[in-house]
């Protein structure tokens, strides 16, 4: 046998381990209508499926998306953002795999918590009978769809984690931005006499015709709708598109184009096909109209979506510099900062404003360096749930409705299981003389109406220049979570976080009474205010900030914390006195009477820290470093514990969770 007779070797494909073809990559509790195709599912590559397997599509319509047997319209729904903006896509799916069938394996990235993350999959698909059993395209022989949704099961761990989501929560998953939600239900509520659409819900729909080309819009229903068939209930819809159409009488007419995934037009409606809407029409329009409607297509009146919709989704346009576009002006909030935060029982977990221990809550300086519209929004990681054999017993991603006698979770319990109540409050203040007590006693500039069971919750709103206190937190006391800040902004922002307070001792923390809290910001200038020690007689030009103790509110009263600016780790010798001040107009002055505290000697550390009784007066601390004409900058922190109730500002929890944080599934 000579060389040419040997057979050329098949080139292994990757076969991925970490994500393999068994049923660990499709099933976590079998508490799905999934867990019925146990056993009947076979893995195949695209070659083994299709004759020519492409990965996209040379006509467009030939990659539109169809819903196979997986409820995850959710996810479907948002990979359409990814078809309105070739950049996500080339983001989503990274450009360059033109060799995927011969190697066996794709790349993609989706955002998560901060940061964009890479996911590895081999091209084996879940099939029955030869065919693709959940996503497909249009045209059988394209993958791109089929391969990113194994992407995101893998990223959840199994396909059943994706059997119900918020389109939302899939949507800044794919893109890293953000996504608005409204709900629809106070609008039949306040116009069950009216047909006629209030101020917002018109602008609504103008806002719908302005963002159509530029980002997706995605509908739902969630419960039994007038003119929406059984099989709609529990689903989400994409909106293709929105136009404003003149009648043969001369009134105008507003339409909505809707898209099931399931390519069937389950809709019974004044303008479904041979209906009476299309008579008020010029035949030419109404011609052309249902022309444009593809397979799975169908009409909507303004009327009827606002009627039997229950919630629409919207995605922030997404330019080509990748910045975030505003949902309100359409300008370019390419000034963005992110920071990640921690609630931590006992510590930083101070609950909302009902609570007196609010103040304990992550806290962050947002400073505005020129007018602008900003966006701030906090996203909190979900919570451990439970496992069964080393698998997350149901989806994370939220509430499921469950029917026809299926068993799963009910909403609320899923909901409150993969999410913490939360809220936003915002505060403009004088950063320079910060009292936190009185500030956040006080309304604040802005807040979110009330604490809801979201993943991420947001603000948006014009600031002007200056410096704002933001809070984030969770609805209950001592709840622990992670969350990220995020703030996207037309003008140029900072954003950091405030220096903690040391958390109060048990016996501080259960003694009758409020502790106030006041910071100092300021700096140690050579020449200027950086006096260095009481050994010389530059002493006196150090700061003096002054603080007052109101009442005798017995022994440890008063904590002081100095903490200055960290630069490369390196620290100059500091320390502070506290000095007892008879007489106002002298503040300035130092008397030669010793001082009442003393936090000495002078040490290189960042923070340092001095707790004690101060009778009530008038006092002033000096920080001060140990050699004069050192520069820093410092923050003084005084606790000081005060004579009063703590302040009640009746928080709300968002209205039933099966109400304010639905999800769509699709209802067989």
């Amino acid at each position: 046998m000579t060389i040419w007779d040997m057979e050329t070797p098949e080139k292994i494909l990757f076969e991925d381990t970490d994500f393999p073809a068994t049923g660990t990559s499709l099933f976590s509790s079998y508490s799905t209508p999934i867990a019925k195709l146990c056993g009947k599912i076979t893995w195949l590559r695209p070659q083994e499926i299709s004759s020519s397997p492409r990965l996209f599509p040379e006509n467009p319509q030939d990659g539109h998306i169809k819903q196979g047997l997986l409820g995850d319209c959710w996810f479907l729904c948002a990979c359409e953002a990814l078809q309105k903006n070739r950049l996500l896509l080339d983001k989503v799916i990274p450009y360059g795999q033109d060799s995927w069938t011969q190697s066996g394996s794709l790349r993609c990235r989706f955002w998560k918590f901060g940061q964009w993350v890479e996911v590895i999959i081999d091209d084996r698909l879940p099939c029955i009978g030869r065919r693709l059993c959940f996503s497909r395209c249009r045209s059988e022989e394209v993958f791109w769809l089929p391969l990113l949704e194994k992407a995101y099961a893998k990223l959840h761990s199994c396909y059943e984690q994706l059997w119900a989501g918020q389109v939302g929560e899939a949507l800044v998953d794919i893109t890293g931005g953000l996504a608005e939600r409204w709900t629809l239900k106070s609008y039949r509520k306040n116009n069950e006499k009216s047909a006629h659409c209030s101020f917002s819900e018109r602008s609504k729909f103008e806002l719908m015709k302005d963002l159509n080309d530029k980002s997706l819009i995605s509908c739902s229903v969630h419960g039994s709708a007038k003119g929406s068939s059984e099989r709609a209930e529990f689903h989400a819809f994409s909106v293709t598109d929105v136009k404003q159409i003149s009648g043969l009488e001369g009134k105008d007419y507003n339409l909505l184009r809707i898209r099931n995934m399931w390519d069937r037009r389950c809709w019974n409606g004044s303008w479904q096909e041979g209906s009476d809407g299309w008579k008020k029409v010029d035949p030419a329009i109404a011609t052309q109209l249902q022309s444009m409607a593809e397979e799975g297509e169908f009409w909507v009146e303004e009327h009827e979506f606002f009627r039997d919709f229950d919630e629409v989704t919207v995605g922030y346009p997404i330019n080509m510099e990748g910045h975030i576009l505003s949902l309100l002006t359409g300008k370019s909030l390419c000034h963005t900062q992110q920071l990640s935060g921690v609630w931590i029982k006992g510590q930083s977990a101070g609950g909302c404003r009902n609570n007196s221990s609010f103040c304990s809550n992550p806290k962050f300086w947002l400073r505005i360096l020129d007018p602008g519209e900003i966006v701030i929004a906090v996203l909190q990681k979900k919570r451990d749930s439970s496992s069964r054999n080393g698998k997350t017993c149901w989806s994370e991603n939220a509430a499921v409705h469950c029917h026809d006698n299926e068993e799963g979770p009910t909403a609320d319990i899923l909901q409150q299981r993969c999410y913490r109540a939360i809220g936003l409050h915002i505060w403009k203040v004088e950063k320079k003389r910060f009292n936190l007590q009185k500030t956040v006693a006080k309304p604040p500039t802005i807040s979110t109406e009330c604490h809801t069971y979201d993943r991420e919750v947001k603000l948006h709103c014009d600031f002007t220049p200056g410096y704002y206190l933001v809070i984030p937190s969770t609805f209950m006391k001592d709840e622990d979570g992670n969350f990220l800040l995020r703030a996207f902004s037309t003008s140029k922002i900072s954003l950091s976080a405030v220096k903690a307070v040391h958390p109060l001792t048990q016996f501080e923390e259960n003694s009758e009474g409020e502790w106030e809290i006041m910071q100092f910001t300021d700096s140690w200038i050579s020449g200027k205010s950086a006096g260095g020690s009481r050994n010389f007689p530059t002493y006196n030009t150090n700061p003096h900030l002054p603080f007052s103790i109101l009442s005798d509110t017995g022994v440890g009263n008063v904590r002081i914390t100095l903490c200055q600016e960290n630069f490369d780790g390196q620290f100059l010798p500091i320390g502070f006195h506290v000095y007892q001040v008879h007489n106002s107009k002298n503040l300035n002055q130092v008397s030669p009477q010793e001082p009442v505290v003393t936090c000495v000697p002078h040490r290189y550390i960042q923070e340092m820290t001095q707790l004690c009784t101060l009778k009530p007066g008038n006092y002033k601390i000096i920080p001060s470093t140990y050699l004069p004409n050192s520069e820093a900058q410092f923050i003084v922190t005084v606790e000081t514990k005060i004579d009063r109730k703590p302040f009640q500002c009746q928080e709300n929890l968002g209205q039933a969770i099966n109400e304010l944080s639905y999800t769509s599934v699709m209802q067989r």
